[in-house]
């Protein structure tokens, strides 16, 4: 099977069923509404949002955030998945795939965000390889990119971890990013 062949949205067989990826201490799985209090946890979090230079989320704001990704995943396939501890299942982040326009081109970004008690365990770097290891497996994607706001060193370490390489700068909504990206070997 050829990666070429395949589109940047999975295949028909992938959007039926999204996957469920598990890493030595991790499961991820796709969201659900169900997980709405547990990403507020995350996304209310002023520390947490430092990164994305914005103000913690409320309610609403987090359940619009959700079913965006949602409907992303019944879209495509795939999306963010939660990211939860294999021990006790508890949801301590995200981490995903999410299809954007870049320069007039579409791309596959790696995101991720987790729960302030839970940064530096290496789980961002975990998830982030079983993610980019799906995309390139699972799905034949060719390329991946991760959109890093400036002064993030924490996010830029993982992405680099995760084998990615920054770029280069690109504006996207307004904002500046640092651009970081990586091949399919």
């Amino acid at each position: 099977m050829t990666t070429e062949a395949r589109s940047i949205t999975g295949s028909d067989d992938q959007k039926r069923s999204p996957p469920v990826v598990v890493t030595e201490r991790l499961l991820l799985r796709p969201m659900t509404a169900d997980d709405l209090d547990d990403l507020l946890g995350i996304f209310g979090d002023p520390a947490v949002m430092v990164a994305f230079r914005e103000s913690p989320l409320d309610r609403e704001q987090v359940r619009r955030w959700l079913e965006r990704n949602l409907e992303h995943q019944r879209t495509h396939g795939y999306g963010l998945f939660a990211v939860c501890l294999k021990s006790n299942r508890r949801l301590i982040g995200d981490c995903g795939l999410e299809l954007m326009q870049i320069a007039d081109e579409q791309v596959a970004e790696l995101g991720y965000d987790f729960r302030k008690d839970h940064w530096n365990q290496g789980y961002a770097t975990e998830a982030a390889c079983a993610v980019r290891d799906f995309a390139f497996g699972s799905l034949g994607l060719l390329r991946l990119v991760s959109l890093i706001q400036p002064g993030n060193p924490a996010s830029e370490r993982v992405a680099e971890k995760t084998g990615l390489t920054k770029v280069g700068n690109v504006r996207r909504d307004g904002r500046e990013y640092l651009l970081y990206e990586i091949s399919a070997s």
